[in-house]
């Protein structure tokens, strides 16, 4: 069975060697201390290693059961969920003012990439109702919040997001749930949803859901879109649980991966709705949950390949197949270990590069988003806005691969299920579709996120690339990252000159480039992230840092990534450059 090792030295490293977290300006950063930070990252370290990571194939084998309209989790899970609530895990980064611990969200963060990393499956019940708690935080009424956060922050309650309808996935405009007012400020919501993670279970008292509905009489498409709080049982005004809602499980969806999660179609009869925020802006209120699920989801990408990769290396470590051509480096066994051929050292150094440069990416992000709320930064949020599709599409789309990597690792092995590798592989699979398809993300970068606010967004992260380039340029061993990161950055503006160019004349010429756009962003974004973390570990070995081989194995994975990935901006670019004649070619009828 495969093993989990919670990967807090290089998230320490991030947090104080990279971020400089506790030197910050940020409310709040002041207390992340190296001492503080590592006490919740070793106790997180635990439970995640001894309690859930155990489970993760028990959850995959056993899968959620639909019985009487009771939704059953695997074995262990209902006791694991108490000891993480005990902990208080489940509230970290929320407001204290209902039961939270207040810390930023890139501790959040840092922790939750070892509960996904353990077990994607059984993270995504707190994950969800995260989400959920932050939409009714952002915009829910005093009494709405005081009725439901604080059962929520313990995940005594835990919450949804219902938009996804059998006859639409991604055009919500075209939802049939509708919301019918009752006179009284309550809804009859009644309609359909698919694809709902966490929708039930037997793990919490009540589920609260968050409904995207229709009211009658309103715009058409997503401007006539409203949300709507949706408790599994009533709430008295006691605070006590009352009947039951009219809401129930069609059935557990039956799925390629995260079988721990129940996946629920959810049926709404007529049951009894709040209107979450204002009528007809149900959509704004939604993407305060969307926007934190899509970072959340990049988090899963990346750890899922942290989990994988830690095992492929064990493996590479241990079985001994074939010779060392330039000599036997197990000159007494009947073999060498994998580890010693150079295509299992790309394979593994292609792991190993993108998951240390996409937790940089991921906690400097999540920084971001600390530094536009805590310190009401526009510049900030316009930044995260601009990266959240390249975190979650990029983050996720090289997850996927380096699972698959991985497997490969083992080879014949990694294709048994009894090895445990095919389940990271089948796991990481949904982190491309859900919370937008990857697709999907890709359009909102090159169709929306570019031009926001005039541009300003994007230039000003060219100008953060560039000036990082120039402040490095004569730092010595910073040439062999400051070249590549320069080059790369030149392929990324001269791909959004060519959508300016040509994009006006046929939109196409954008669009069909939008996926190598992103997927050129992300690069240069992890290129930039390791060109910091080299002149970071520069300066801790020029400080006389005591972990030498540490600072210099981080130096010489960054090399790697400079040399052997970065350049892939330029293949992207060519195909930008190509247009869309090719793409748009083929009459339908024609495929």
């Amino acid at each position: 069975m495969p093993s989990y090792t919670p990967p807090t030295k290089d998230l320490q490293f991030v947090l104080h060697d990279l971020l400089k977290v506790s030197e910050s300006t940020i409310p709040g950063y002041a207390d992340l201390d190296p001492d503080f930070t590592s006490a919740i990252l070793e106790e997180a370290g635990k439970i995640t290693s001894q309690v859930l990571a155990p489970l993760n194939a028990v959850g995959d084998t056993e899968g959620c059961v639909l019985e009487n309209g009771v939704v059953r989790t695997p074995t262990g899970f209902k006791e694991a969920f108490e000891q993480v609530k005990e902990g208080g895990w489940t509230g970290l980064d929320c407001d204290p003012e209902y039961g939270g611990q207040g810390m930023p969200y890139v501790m959040g963060t840092a922790v939750g990439e070892m509960f996904s990393g353990a077990n994607q499956a059984f993270t995504m019940y707190q994950g969800l109702t995260h989400g959920a708690y932050s939409a009714i935080h952002a915009h829910g009424s005093d009494a709405q919040k005081a009725t439901y956060l604080p059962n929520m922050v313990s995940c005594e309650w835990t919450g949804t997001m219902n938009l996804t309808e059998p006859h639409c996935g991604t055009d919500l405009g075209l939802m049939r749930t509708k919301a019918v007012p009752q006179g009284d400020g309550t809804y009859k919501i009644s309609g359909q949803k698919i694809f709902i993670s966490a929708g039930d279970h037997d793990m919490s008292s009540n589920v609260i859901h968050l409904v995207l509905a229709k009211i009658p009489g309103g715009p058409e498409g997503i401007k006539g879109v409203s949300l709507f709080i949706v408790p599994k049982f009533l709430v008295k005004e006691d605070g006590s649980l009352g009947e039951r809602n009219g809401v129930s499980v069609g059935k557990i969806e039956e799925k390629m991966g995260i079988h721990g999660n129940s996946t629920c179609v959810m049926n709404y009869d007529e049951a009894t709705g709040y209107l979450l925020g204002t009528e007809h802006k149900g959509m704004r209120a939604m993407f305060t949950m969307m926007n934190e699920a899509r970072l959340g989801v990049g988090m899963q990408g990346m750890a899922q390949a942290e989990a994988a990769y830690q095992n492929a290396l064990e493996y590479a470590k241990d079985r001994l197949q074939g010779r060392d051509v330039t000599g036997a480096k197990n000159p007494d066994g009947p073999a060498d270990p994998l580890i010693v051929h150079p295509d299992i050292r790309r394979n593994l150094m292609d792991q190993k590069s993108f998951v240390e440069g996409a937790r940089a990416f991921l906690l400097w992000g999540a920084s971001l988003i600390d530094q536009a709320h805590r310190s009401e930064d526009a510049e900030a949020d316009g930044l995260i806005s601009l990266m959240t599709p390249v975190i979650k599409g990029f983050l996720t789309d090289r997850g996927f691969e380096c699972a698959i990597n991985a497997q490969q690792v083992y080879g014949g092995h990694g294709y048994i299920e009894e090895w445990g590798m095919s389940q990271f592989a089948r796991d990481a699979r949904i982190t491309q579709i859900y919370e937008g398809a990857n697709g999907v993300q890709a359009l909102d970068l090159v169709g929306r996120k570019l031009a926001q606010d005039g541009g300003k967004h994007v230039m000003a992260f060219f100008e953060m690339v560039k000036a990082f380039c120039k402040d490095n340029a004569e730092v010595e061993g910073m040439a062999e990252f400051v070249e590549p990161l320069k080059k790369a950055s030149k392929d990324l503006q001269a791909a959004g000159m060519y959508f300016m160019q040509n994009g006006m004349k046929n939109p196409n010429h954008a669009l069909a480039g939008s996926y190598d756009f992103m997927t050129m962003m992300g690069h240069v974004c992890l290129g930039l992230m390791w060109g910091r973390m080299a002149r970071a570990s520069l300066d801790a070995l020029a400080a006389g840092a005591s972990d030498t081989v540490f600072y210099e194995t981080k130096l010489a994975t960054g090399r790697y990534y400079m040399a052997r990935q970065l350049p892939a901006t330029a293949m992207h670019l060519a195909r930008i450059e190509s247009g869309a004649d090719t793409v748009m070619a083929l009459e339908a009828a024609n495929f």
